[in-house]
């Protein structure tokens, strides 16, 4: 399969502060958050000038993306400009027919893996009968440079703190429905998973999985235990050091460099837990190289490169619409083309 484009497809982010209500009314947007829990989250943003990390570092990546593989590369977002609309309409219009779609989520499951396929049906659909075909790459949770990159960042994050800290895993919370959405519980056992690969890779026999940044009702189950709540039973139990890795992100996510570096780090040192966090991929040359080798994939046809664990992969069950993903690709055609 040959490709003449690539498309980053991303989350979204505002750019400064007046921006960050209408982000997050987009992202809340026919789920009845109350506004007051919007003004709480817009707190977070402003902490930081109103401006999200993740546009900035996507930017980076897509440069060195280019300087790692031969295709022009686009970037669109779910939630904010640019809107993967617009840019698939740039697409149309500059003779790309047939791109593919590197997403910054490793993950199956709805929000990680089909939320960005609807994405992708979407602005096809936007650009109307002349649009680019739109090849999402698969999920890439044990892509061998998905494990080194965090191994590695659990590594050079133990150099400090005491030795024999906590080895804390941490990806953000859904609701169990949610989690249950697309097969038995098909994001948390990939997010398993890879915490497996990650930790053996680091040298680690024993660590803890935990979850962060809920966001729903109280009455609506997620999933648990809390990184707050789990810190809290550590001191608790008199672990003197952690290293919480946030594997659940690809990049310094709002839910990063606030929910983790302040929030759960002043909790941590209040506790007297030394405190380092691992750091995500975000424009590491080596995450250039795990998306153009997932291009290659599909270019040459070869088999998939994944680090072998103790269990078969947890794969990707369904697609938009109840359609099956294929694996190994995770491609599907937009619902209704």
């Amino acid at each position: 399969m040959e490709f003449d484009a690539v498309l980053l497809l991303s989350f979204g982010g505002p750019e400064g502060p007046d921006q960050v209500r209408p982000f997050l009314e987009n992202v809340t947007r026919g789920r009845n958050v109350p506004p007051e829990r919007l003004d709480d989250v817009a707190r977070h943003y402003l902490h930081f000038g109103g401006v999200s990390p993740i546009n900035g570092i996507n930017r980076a990546l897509i440069a060195e993306l280019e300087a790692v593989q031969d295709l022009p590369v686009y970037f669109g977002n779910r939630n904010w400009d640019p809107y993967v609309e617009d840019t698939v309409k740039a697409m149309r219009d500059r003779g790309v027919r047939r791109a593919a779609v590197f997403t910054t989520s490793a993950w199956s499951g709805y929000s990680g893996c089909t939320q960005y396929a609807e994405d992708i049906a979407r602005a096809r659909r936007a650009a109307g009968p002349d649009a680019p075909e739109l090849v999402k790459l698969r999920p890439y949770f044990d892509h061998p440079l998905f494990v080194e990159m965090f191994a590695g960042s659990v590594t050079a994050a133990a150099e400090s703190v005491p030795a024999g800290a906590r080895l804390v895993f941490t990806a953000h919370s859904v609701p169990v429905a949610a989690d249950q959405r697309l097969g038995p519980r098909l994001y948390s056992r990939q997010v398993a998973y890879a915490t497996r690969l990650v930790a053996g890779a680091a040298g680690y026999a024993d660590y803890d999985l935990v979850w962060q940044s809920r966001s729903g009702p109280p009455q609506v189950p997620w999933l648990e235990p809390s990184v707050e709540d789990h810190l809290t039973a550590l001191a608790a139990a008199g672990t003197e050091a952690v290293i919480v890795c946030p594997i659940g992100f690809v990049a310094d996510h709002i839910e990063v460099v606030w929910d983790l570096d302040e929030e759960v780090r002043s909790q941590a040192e209040a506790a007297g837990l030394a405190f380092a966090r691992a750091a995500t991929p975000n424009a590491d040359r080596r995450f250039a190289r795990l998306a153009a080798d997932l291009i290659d994939e599909l270019r040459t046809g070869r088999e998939p490169a994944r680090v072998a664990g103790p269990d078969p992969v947890p794969g990707c069950l369904a697609g938009v619409d109840g359609a099956a993903c294929r694996p190994p690709h995770c491609v599907r055609e937009d619902p209704g083309d």
